[in-house]
């Protein structure tokens, strides 16, 4: 069983525990341009009380919670990006141990996180970017019903050169009729 529960502040050292001995690369997987390599508390603490708190009240952080265990295992965001057209993002998506990958975990992760767009925040659709390289993460994505609506092309430089993506969206009406729940 997966819970979501918002990410507070003590949280901040599991997430750098996560990220250590990480490279510049795995963390522009997970978080996008948002912090800069290597990840500190200061970063974390900024993002937190300028955009989250203060700037922007329509974005939620997570952290996702095995219930099992009652372990933090990762984070996923859900943000407004459109109010008027009631679009959300899902983004900084991580399950943090490559051992608790392929296990369906994200899977249900993203179903709830989906659910929670589209049922409490009244979303008609939810987009995420996803890396054009990353085959495991945009097969969860599939699973749950997202398509892939566009290939951005070189959207970041990484150590292996220029990398893609695409956007990825799920339609509320889509996601009802097919009931991915």
């Amino acid at each position: 069983m997966i819970k979501l529960q918002p990410l507070e502040r003590q949280d901040f050292k599991k997430i750098l525990e996560w990220n250590e001995n990480k490279s510049a690369d795995d963390l522009a997987q997970w978080a996008g341009p948002l912090y800069n390599h290597p990840l500190n508390e200061e970063q974390l603490e900024n993002y937190f009380r300028y955009h989250i708190y203060i700037d922007h009240p329509t974005i939620f952080v997570y952290k996702i919670i095995l219930g099992e265990t009652n372990e933090a295992i990762g984070t996923v965001e859900l943000r407004q990006a459109d109010a008027e057209n009631k679009i959300g993002k899902v983004c900084r998506f991580l399950i943090a141990h490559q051992s608790m990958r392929g296990k369906g975990l994200g899977r249900k992760v993203l179903q709830e996180i989906v659910r929670l767009g589209f049922e409490d925040f009244g979303f008609n659709k939810i987009a995420l970017n996803v890396f054009d390289f990353n085959t495991g993460a945009i097969q969860c994505y599939e699973r749950v019903g997202f398509k892939k609506e566009k290939l951005l092309k070189n959207v970041r430089k990484g150590m292996d050169g220029d990398w893609s993506s695409y956007e990825m969206v799920l339609l509320k009406t889509e996601w009802k009729s097919k009931q991915y729940l």
